[in-house]
């Protein structure tokens, strides 16, 4: 059997990135998880404390974080036995995990899919980090989390999970050409015409509903707490409205208000690509899709239980109201190589909560 190419630019797999635990470029404050290692990405962990802090930062190319928690911090708050985090505030965390990366590799961070759909705002920041979510190459130091709960209340503790990141080496990003190939032997959407440039593959919303007629879910305020580390635990309709098809196939997005909806094609990413969700251009309209936007390997993959899989969209308006309409773009789907196949595929080999979805709710949810 011919045996996988291996890149000298791409995103490492899980095996990679249990090897750089072991020589020392990756460190955790506890034993790891058995599945904090995905086919492409790290969960990252929060540690033993929050502090809550007046306003976002960045700490800037000469700073470190502490020395801004020391300048803007209100109170800190315990975390090793959970604690609640309100909405509307903002709260600095630092990780179980710790960098000493090699000068080749770098590494940017996303919400895991969880998090996203609970319309939980985090970022990760680094020490002298001039952006957020971005890890520069042989960065050697502690990580830190921004939580800051937009519509529920959560309650998360020491080892919670809200984000996860990813390693590459060099710039692994498919180009249109290398695109439109891949597509033509994986099918990588299922679409009749595809929209695929430079910038990805159009993803676009569908509004025309389930069997029953359901749209997707606009989320209620002044709700009870979600646990982020309990599955099944709350029930739909004491967070969640449903919206259904009235025939109109469009929908008015109120300011301010938390949408789960859901695209209208169906995503597939082979075993040696990963996937990333990112905005559409903002200059289309008053609305952005989160951007809790990583794909595994596997996923959607038909060897994997998936044969093409929903992606699942959070979306929110600004300013004002903003009528999205069905077949409406509303972000980009970029690929990645792979370094290596992963020895685990989404979905195959993992306990995967979002295989071969449609529209779906955060696994908090019954």
């Amino acid at each position: 059997m011919a045996q996988d190419p291996v890149l000298t630019a791409g995103i490492l797999n899980d095996a990679q990135i249990h090897d750089l635990f072991a020589n020392g470029h990756l460190a955790s404050g506890r034993e790891l998880d058995g599945d904090q290692v995905q086919p492409a990405s790290l969960d990252l962990r929060l540690g033993k404390v929050a502090w809550r802090v007046r306003a976002s930062f960045l700490p800037g190319k000469d700073s470190l974080v502490q020395d801004k928690l020391d300048r803007f911090s209100l109170h800190q708050i315990d975390l090793s036995q959970g604690a609640v985090l309100e909405t509307g505030c903002v709260y600095i965390v630092p990780l179980l995990e710790s960098f000493d990366l090699p000068e080749t590799i770098s590494a940017s961070a996303n919400p895991k899919s969880s998090t996203g759909r609970l319309d939980i705002f985090t970022r990760v920041i680094a020490d002298r980090a001039q952006q957020f979510d971005m890890v520069p190459a042989g960065y050697t130091g502690p990580l830190y989390l921004e939580i800051s709960p937009r519509t529920f209340p959560i309650v998360a503790r020491t080892g919670s999970r809200l984000s996860q990141i990813r390693f590459r080496v060099g710039n692994s990003i498919l180009d249109r050409d290398t695109l439109l190939d891949l597509h033509k032997a994986e099918t990588l959407v299922a679409a009749e015409e595809p929209n695929i440039d430079s910038r990805g593959i159009a993803m676009s919303i569908d509004l025309t509903g389930d069997e029953n007629g359901l749209v997707g879910y606009r989320g209620k305020r002044h709700t009870g707490v979600v646990d982020v580390d309990e599955k099944a635990a709350c029930e739909v309709l004491d967070y969640w409205e449903p919206i259904h098809n009235r025939g109109s196939h469009d929908i008015v997005l109120d300011p301010d208000e938390f949408y789960i909806l859901v695209s209208r094609e169906a995503v597939h990413v082979p075993p040696l690509y990963a996937a990333e969700m990112v905005p559409f251009d903002p200059l289309v309209g008053e609305f952005r899709v989160h951007y809790a936007g990583f794909f595994d390997p596997g996923f959607g993959h038909a060897a994997a239980g998936g044969a093409g899989a929903r992606a699942v969209l959070e979306v929110r308006s600004h300013e004002v109201p903003f009528i999205l309409e069905h077949g409406q773009i509303v972000g980009r789907l970029v690929y990645e190589n792979m370094l290596q196949r992963p020895e685990a595929l989404y979905g195959a080999d993992l306990k995967s909560n979002y295989q071969a979805q449609g529209l779906k709710l955060s696994k908090h949810f019954k």
